[in-house]
């Protein structure tokens, strides 16, 4: 007797579908599994076995075969444990199963038969639609997510039981309806805003063009000066995800467990904010079977690394490839795998360790020598790949009493977002350019051609500032941004010179 079940496994950020043959031969009663399971793979047969005699099922007592095709990649986690079981089932009451073989199944068993939710249910459901699949059966917690699917039938189940009734058609079952459009428009609010943030508005005004650009920022001042909170609302002032942006995002934050009922979708820009203790592969991805990272969770929004100089240096360096490519590809003996990462890099530090370097209220504790070590930390070419450094001095007295309304970050967005449309017109035809951070030097010789006056800037502030050829880059991405957001089709002096501001700390801090 041979049943066949359908369900699907996650690789990479995407699903593919996986088909379980399970049948019932001669021999002794025992139960084999095999297409490349792994341990938790291994171990279901006796989870399984044992849901099922709690449910009131029978198994069979002859040797039972369980394949799990393709058999060439390997099967991880204990989502096969419900169409397993179903099989189980299936062959031991010699039921034909042909019927199911336009539904797919995914859920973990408890011994006691009820599902528990797992990973990666939004690829899954993916997967199942692009398959054709009219069904798709996971645990009652995961059902919201799938549900943001359209075009198949989500089936939130509880129990072993409960699924196998409806099967064989003993009792009803209500397909989990979501409306994705309505909850994405519904959700795309945050709890915090720029208005929150008194004074500084240099520093806002410096965060408005990076943002306008899809630069990386670099934030630097004594504590308490209002490095995180300026941090925190930055996504606030990004244009708002597309529907496509938000179901990649969903799907990466799924595949890493991080949904559940009551956040069964991401609507906004993702803000993560890891310690400074963090390993290279919590922050990269990866493991024994790869996972995202901390620069996968924030694709699509912003990575704050707050305490720059205390992050691992192996840690920040492995940040390089998806700085420059957008993307994270993690290898290991079974195959290589891909994880989109394409991100704001939001840094911030202390000017020395003690915090008060250059600070005009409070003496700095710190000897020359600490100041230096402690700012050679961060390696030159990590810094090459940040292209705004600012300076963020203590709030003011009289900044913190004001009563003068700040600007609210929905005024910044619209500016943003007009300035990010002229860019759109300008990379429409290439896929791989969406911001002037992702300029190649072709795009930097079309359209950052500069007068002689602004030549003359430039030329002025490598000699006196020392700059590198790099941060002569930088300068022009940052100055064609500024003209951008002041609606100029030219770049103009003043544009080139705000844009050299943001790069005296190349001078003062790291010479």
């Amino acid at each position: 007797m041979l049943a066949k079940i359908y369900s699907a496994a996650v690789y990479g950020v995407d699903a593919y579908e996986v088909e379980i043959e399970v049948n019932v031969g001669a021999g002794k009663s025992v139960i084999v599994v095999v297409g490349l399971p792994d341990v938790a793979v291994k171990e279901s047969k006796d989870r399984v076995w044992t849901a099922i005699a709690n449910s009131g099922f029978r198994t069979s007592r002859k040797r039972t075969t369980i394949n799990l095709a393709p058999a060439d990649i390997k099967k991880e986690g204990p989502s096969f444990d419900l169409p397993i079981a179903l099989g189980m089932v299936a062959v031991a009451e010699e039921l034909n199963t042909s019927a199911w073989g336009k539904f797919s199944f995914v859920g973990e068993l408890a011994l006691d038969g009820s599902v528990r939710p797992t990973k990666g249910v939004l690829p899954v459901a993916l997967e199942a639609r692009r398959r054709g699949k009219q069904a798709l059966f996971v645990p009652a917690a995961n059902a919201l997510e799938a549900a943001m699917v359209n075009k198949i039938d989500i089936y939130g189940v509880q129990n072993l039981r409960e699924t196998f009734q409806f099967l064989r058609g003993e009792i009803p079952l209500l397909p989990t309806r979501g409306n994705l459009t309505g909850f994405f428009a519904s959700h795309q609010t945050y709890d915090v805003d720029f208005a929150d943030v008194k004074g500084q508005g240099h520093v806002k005004r410096a965060i408005e063009v990076a943002v306008s650009g899809g630069h990386n920022i670099l934030m630097i001042g004594p504590p308490g000066s209002g490095k995180s909170m300026l941090a925190k609302r930055i996504p606030t002032i990004i244009p708002p995800m597309s529907l496509d942006e938000a179901i990649e995002t969903t799907k990466i934050h799924s595949i890493a467990g991080f949904l559940d009922g009551d956040r069964s979708f991401v609507a906004t820009r993702p803000f993560r904010s890891p310690h400074h203790t963090i390993s290279d592969i919590g922050l990269l991805g990866g493991g024994a079977f790869p996972t995202p990272g901390e620069v996968s969770l924030a694709h699509n929004g912003v990575l704050f690394l707050d305490e720059l100089p205390e992050f691992k240096r192996s840690a920040l360096e492995v940040m390089r490839q998806p700085l420059e490519d957008g993307k994270v590809t993690i290898s290991r003996a079974a195959g290589s795998l891909t994880f989109p990462s394409e991100f704001m890099l939001v840094a911030a530090m202390n000017p020395c360790p003690c915090g008060y370097f250059g600070d005009l209220k409070r003496e700095c504790r710190c000897s020359p020598i600490q100041v230096q070590r402690y700012r050679q930390r961060i390696s030159g070419p990590l810094l090459d790949r940040i292209d705004l450094h600012i300076e963020v001095p203590a709030v003011e007295y009289r900044d913190v009493s004001s009563d003068r309304a700040e600007e609210h970050s929905a005024n910044i967005r619209e500016r943003v977002a007009q300035a990010r449309n002229q860019q759109h017109d300008r990379f429409s035809r290439d896929t791989k350019t969406n911001c002037n951070a992702r300029m190649t030097p072709r795009y930097l010789k079309g359209h950052c051609k500069l007068s002689s006056d602004s030549q003359e800037l430039i030329r002025v502030a490598m000699t006196e500032l020392n700059l590198s050829a790099r941060a002569y880059d930088r300068i022009l991405k940052v100055s064609r941004t500024i003209a951008d957001l002041n609606g100029n089709v030219d770049i103009l002096p003043e544009h080139v010179s705000e844009a050299i501001q943001y790069r005296t700390f190349d001078r003062t801090l790291w010479i």
